[in-house]
């Protein structure tokens, strides 16, 4: 014996809504996912020997407005962790200086013992690049750095 109609009714109707319970849900583990596999890269410090100063200014500027050029004592020049010789330093750093709106501080952070002759290049490869602001990194301006963390 069956029962005509059977006394069920379909407790849900098809609604135009989307469904937003479980949106907070995939909101948060998109966001766990994305710092989970974001890298960050660091500059390499390399092995140099600070050139010493009495005074010294600190930086008050962002990371991402700081380039860095290494200089060591053969001549070699790294920008942005590539080797790169002295004639090329123009056509790296014009782009990369006028893409930030001439906000870009360039750091020349060279061994003691860089002969000044190379220094000397790298400047007027700089002025060619129509860099303005040029600072000389320190034994005293690393010192600061350390103990500001």
């Amino acid at each position: 014996m069956s029962i005509k109609g059977g006394g069920f009714q379909k407790s849900s109707k098809p609604t135009d809504e989307v469904p937003t319970s479980s949106l907070a849900d995939i909101a948060f583990l998109l966001l766990i996912f994305f710092m989970v596999t974001t890298v960050f890269q660091n500059d390499r410090d390399r092995p140099i020997e600070w050139p010493r100063a009495l005074a010294a200014q600190k930086i008050d500027e962002k990371q991402k407005n700081i380039l860095n050029i290494w200089m060591e004592r053969d001549g070699v020049v790294y920008i942005n962790d590539q080797a790169y010789s002295m004639e090329q330093v123009t056509t790296v750093v014009a782009p990369l200086y006028a893409e930030s709106e001439r906000a870009l501080v360039i750091s020349i952070r060279g061994d003691r013992e860089v002969p000044y002759r190379f220094i000397d290049q790298v400047q007027t490869a700089l002025v060619s690049a129509g860099v303005v602001r040029v600072v000389f990194a320190t034994q005293l301006e690393q010192t600061m750095q350390r103990e500001r963390r």
